[in-house]
């Protein structure tokens, strides 16, 4: 394995030492998720070293897909206080904070774009930490890591010709701190459901107004008159027949939309589903009329992941179309789990406005940019301040959507 290191000092004397690895597998799982958890008992299942080592040994992440570890960690005095996920990348796919147009104007003006750093968790939007920090640390040795940190990926660009590095769907917190850096900010929109200390559903739905919660019954209802069964599973109960069909219903919905089978394969899958076993759940729709000798059963599936306070649905796909089952197996399902179990958080995916009129509010999400060209740096600094302008008016006209008495 090869290593590069960097290192600095901080303010009060302790030197600092970055090295740079190129597989996950090469920190040890027990440091990672306890720099990750920031000292909270609750941790993001997508910063886990388990969801980042399956990316990588089911092949889904490597530099063969455009994705080529090179994660970063921070010693002090021998001891690793900080680790950062990071990877260069050859293209823009599997982000979810599109800059296919700096990458076309730097093409346009005879510029390289790629390749450039990316700090992110691959094919999944979800905010989290992007820098796990030791707690051990003072404000202003903390202060001294971000500097280090930025340092040393200047450097790498600086020496391997990086257009820029990115870190995104940071927590605000962390934002910040890199911004203090003088790093960029982009800010975007997703829409996530919030426990309001509902008892049941029928509570949840009687904080909307009638028209509203007239129409989720009337998805609701239509997907019991097909005669559809939704039964949640956990990961150690989840059967190879059962991931074989999901993997088959995720394949075909990627296809479908994308024209392409997906980022992600079987493996990775049932990899997650050993490692990661208390925060995996398989939502199965099944047929209950079909005769099960003869044919699978299962027509749609959607996987799940949850913490201590959230639950994040992230993979959905159907192989028969049922009119409202994608927002019964999606949304509603998810919003019922989170009432019975006392999740405070449904983050059911980005994008999507429809899912305002289904209860979920809008959020903002962060993220953070360093641009090595002066001339493009200055001009795409100009673009994240009208975006951040654009999408402070846009969550705000999207609130006027949500379903909620008095809110429409």
């Amino acid at each position: 394995m090869q290593v590069s290191t960097q290192g600095g000092r901080s303010l009060i004397g302790q030197v600092f030492r970055i090295e740079f690895v190129e597989d996950i597998a090469s920190i040890p799982p027990q440091e990672w998720d306890l720099l990750m958890s920031e000292g909270k008992t609750d941790c993001c299942p997508f910063i886990r070293h388990e969801y980042l080592s399956a990316l990588e040994t089911s092949g889904a992440v490597s530099p063969k897909t455009g994705w080529t570890p090179m994660h970063l960690t921070v010693f002090m005095d021998d001891k690793r206080v900080a680790v950062m996920p990071l990877y260069s990348k050859m293209h823009s796919y599997g982000e979810y904070v599109f800059d296919w147009a700096w990458a076309e104007a730097y093409e346009r003006n005879q510029v390289q774009y790629y390749p450039k750093l990316l700090s992110a968790i691959p094919f999944t939007p979800v905010t989290g930490a992007r820098l796990g920090i030791s707690q051990t640390l003072g404000a202003t040795q903390v202060e001294a890591v971000w500097s280090n940190i930025v340092n040393a990926l200047n450097q790498r660009l600086e020496q391997e010709c990086f257009s820029g590095w990115h870190c995104l769907f940071l927590p605000q917190g962390q934002c910040m701190g890199l911004a203090k850096q003088r790093t960029l900010t982009r800010t975007g929109t997703q829409f996530h459901w919030l426990n309001r200390g509902y008892a049941d559903f029928e509570g949840f739905l009687s904080q909307m107004s009638g028209r509203k919660r007239k129409n989720i019954r009337k998805e609701r209802e239509k997907v019991r008159q097909y005669g559809l069964k939704l039964t949640f599973i956990d990961a150690c109960d989840i059967t190879d027949a059962q991931w074989q069909s999901f993997f088959l219903c995720y394949q075909m919905t990627y296809a479908k939309k994308s024209g392409h089978y997906g980022y992600l394969n079987l493996a990775f899958f049932k990899t997650l589903g050993r490692t990661m076993a208390d925060s995996v759940k398989l939502l199965i729709v099944e047929e209950s009329n079909q005769n099960a000798a003869t044919a699978d059963p299962i027509v749609a599936s959607a996987l799940y992941f949850k913490s201590a306070t959230h639950l994040y649905g992230r993979y959905w796909g159907a192989l028969q179309e049922y009119d409202a089952l994608h927002y019964e197996a999606c949304y509603y399902s998810g919003i019922e789990y989170c009432i019975k179990h006392g999740l405070a958080v449904f983050d059911a995916g980005a994008q999507g406005e429809h899912k305002l009129t289904r209860g979920f509010e809008p959020v903002i999400t962060y993220s953070s940019h360093e641009i090595c060209h002066p001339a493009f740096r200055e001009v795409i600094e100009a673009f994240t301040e009208q975006e951040t302008e654009q999408n402070r008016r846009y969550m705000k006209e999207a609130a006027k959507l949500l379903p909620f008495k008095g809110e429409t």
